[in-house]
């Protein structure tokens, strides 16, 4: 008795190559089913066409279509930026790795620097993130040669996710939540006061 499995390899065949409209399918198949940026969906075509190639007597127009795709509205890098940052913020990741984040997926700098969180914001997402992983006065206390070893390990990873070394610092050798609480409230006054 045969008790092998049939291969589950597609056939190879090969794609057709790719013209003016099937590049364009391809790009509103893609926008309909990701919320994208320009960025990325001009990477997306380009991998398409390296892997399909092209047909047709001029090059492929793949930053004129990103831009169409743009100006009709289906891809929106400010909205995507902030969706992300604040998606980031909230799981308690710092200004820096939201940053590098949007960097990655081929957002502006000027939109970057619009969607940064502000000091209240980066304060925040510290806190958020030692709470969430038990950092400092939300896990045990750090005393000893241990709580020393502990607390490096703590503020390497605070740093990680991207918070800098003065905010980790303060959340990992706070005396408990009530400071903390002051401490963004104090950042949240100061932004107030200079709007």
């Amino acid at each position: 008795m045969d008790h092998s499995r049939p291969s589950r390899r597609r056939n190879s065949r090969t794609a057709k190559p790719l013209d003016r409209a099937a590049l364009k399918d391809l790009a509103m198949a893609y926008v309909a089913r990701y919320a994208t940026t320009s960025g990325k969906l001009g990477q997306y075509l380009r991998r398409k066409l390296r892997e399909r190639d092209w047909i047709g007597d001029d090059a492929p127009e793949v930053d004129g279509l990103v831009a169409e795709f743009v100006e009709r509205g289906f891809v929106d890098d400010e909205g995507w930026a902030q969706a992300r940052a604040a998606n980031l913020s909230s799981r308690g990741y710092g200004r820096r790795r939201i940053g590098e984040s949007l960097r990655a997926a081929g957002i502006g700098e000027t939109i970057r620097e619009g969607t940064a969180p502000g000091e209240g914001e980066a304060r925040e997402a510290a806190v958020r993130l030692a709470r969430r992983r038990r950092f400092g006065p939300f896990g045990e206390p750090l005393a000893g040669e241990d709580g020393a070893k502990r607390r490096d390990k703590q503020l390497a990873a605070m740093a990680r996710a991207g918070h800098d070394f003065a905010h980790a610092r303060r959340v990992i050798e706070s005396p408990g939540e009530d400071d903390l609480a002051n401490w963004i409230a104090e950042a949240e006054s100061d932004e107030d006061t200079a709007r």
